[in-house]
């Protein structure tokens, strides 16, 4: 099994983030929470297209891969 194959971890962090009570944050908590989302969201994008941009030099210099999950 590749490791992209891998499940995902349940209950990961963003999905405890979405269910986290704000009510005790106060309204500079919030915004540092907000800055602090932000950065993440940068970072999570950035490394997105750049794995996007590997995986299309590997298919340029290689080829598409074949479709995964054939009759057998």
């Amino acid at each position: 099994m590749d490791l992209d194959e891998r499940p995902r971890p349940k209950g990961d962090l963003a999905s405890q983030l979405a269910t986290e009570v704000l009510d005790p944050y106060s309204h500079d908590e919030l915004n540092e929470r907000i800055r602090q989302l932000e950065l993440e969201i940068v970072r999570t994008v950035a490394h997105r297209d750049k794995a996007s941009a590997h995986r299309a030099a590997a298919e340029a210099l290689f080829g598409k891969p074949p479709p995964s999950g054939g009759a057998g």
